[in-house]
């Protein structure tokens, strides 16, 4: 045991010495020319962080944060990532393969495994030397009680705290903002903030104009992921959507955080007018399950068949979607995206189809994807039983 303790102290002192050794002795091929300069920003935490930018290194702490690093750096969204989380791969297969073919490099990139609020790979971050680790916000106390920022400060390796999950509507302009700084992307991460705003304003001003009655919706968190009953959001993230859509998240009446849980019977007590389903596809981490393989291309008469067992559950006895059919599935991810738009758009037009007739988020989505992403778009994701709905 003492053998083997001293190997690894021994293996550690060594990736030390590589980041303290001269940069020549390990040279990397070179980006563009860009004169870096120190800056001091304050992260998403409110935390103030000293960096050199624009970045050249960057270390995702989840692989999901390339659906922003794309849409501000289209050309080549690799160009200043060493290493990522594999989260990506795994929880959006089908985004994951749009961006392979485009940039088969993807699957060279160093990676690392774990989950969302976890701790940092430490050892990625030394050995690959980023000039910033980003993080998100969830992540922030597991790498705070293991003192990893200090640790990675001690190596003058900086770490941001971005966020698209936890307060996604009071967080997400902000992380667009900060990486636009870093990557010096300033003016394109603006263009990106006025397309989400001119988004979210078509269905804003609707609703403001027409005030609606709002109908009870129930929003069943991770579908198919797990056989619980009922995981759901609070007053943030999908239960905010919900709201902005023109809709009464019941969630937001009992569980006081983010996430939660609530039982069958206050759902069916509720009586839900609509019930969405977040789900995507989910075969590397519950295979055959209930899931819904809802993302880029997915096959519609799969994702309407998949949802229709979701009526079958015993929380929705007798509720008034069960009978209306109002049942809808939506794109899990969007929840940890800077693409909720669209997930807004599409609930507006599920829960007020007469006000919102005109409205096309599926052409807002191609949109984005037109003007600001390296991949083609390819509908998919949502499904609804509806009547009038795919």
């Amino acid at each position: 045991m003492t053998e083997h303790r001293s190997l690894l102290h021994a293996a550690v002192m060594a990736l030390v010495l590589i980041v303290l050794l001269p940069t020549a002795a390990f040279a990397v091929e070179p980006g563009p020319t860009q004169t870096q300069a120190s800056v001091t920003l304050t992260d998403i935490a409110g935390r103030q962080v000293t960096l050199n930018a624009p970045v050249k290194r960057m270390l995702l702490g989840e692989g999901r944060q390339l659906y922003l690093i794309a849409s501000l750096e289209p050309k080549d969204p690799l160009a200043h990532v060493v290493a990522w989380r594999t989260d990506l791969i795994a929880a959006d297969p089908a985004t994951y393969a749009q961006y392979l073919k485009v940039f088969p490099a993807l699957a060279k990139l160093p990676a690392f495994k774990g989950q969302e609020d976890s701790l940092i790979d430490i050892e990625s971050a030394i050995i690959q030397k980023p000039d910033v680790v980003l993080l998100n916000l969830e992540a922030m106390q597991a790498n705070k009680d293991a003192n990893y920022i200090e640790k990675l400060a001690a190596l003058n390796i900086p770490v941001l705290y971005i966020d698209f999950r936890h307060r996604p509507l009071e967080n997400t302009e902000p992380t667009i903002q900060l990486l636009g700084r870093i990557m010096g992307r300033e003016a394109r991460a603006e263009e990106i903030i006025a397309f989400r705003r001119q988004a979210m304003a078509a269905v804003a001003n609707v609703l403001a104009a027409k005030q609606p009655k709002r109908p009870n919706v129930f929003v069943e968190r991770i579908g198919g992921y797990s056989q619980d009953c009922c995981l759901s959001f609070g007053a943030e993230n999908f239960g905010k959507y919900v709201e902005l859509a023109g809709g009464h998240n019941i969630g937001s009446d009992i569980i006081p955080s983010t996430f939660g849980q609530i039982s069958p019977e206050q759902v069916i007590v509720a009586d839900p007018a609509h019930v969405v389903v977040t789900s995507a596809d989910w075969q590397a981490y519950v295979p055959g399950g209930h899931w819904i393989p809802l993302g880029p291309g997915a096959d519609s008469r799969l994702t309407r068949k998949k949802l229709e067992w979701f009526t079958t559950r015993d929380a929705y006895t007798g509720i008034a979607a069960k009978k209306a059919r109002n049942f809808h599935g939506i794109w899990h991810q969007f929840y940890n995206s800077p693409y909720e738009f669209f997930a807004v758009q599409q609930l507006a037009k599920w829960f007020h189809p007469d006000l919102f007739a005109d409205l096309d988020p599926d052409a807002t989505f191609a949109e984005y994807h037109r003007r600001f992403l390296p991949i083609d778009y390819r509908p998919g994701y949502s499904v609804s039983l509806s009547d009038g709905q795919r």
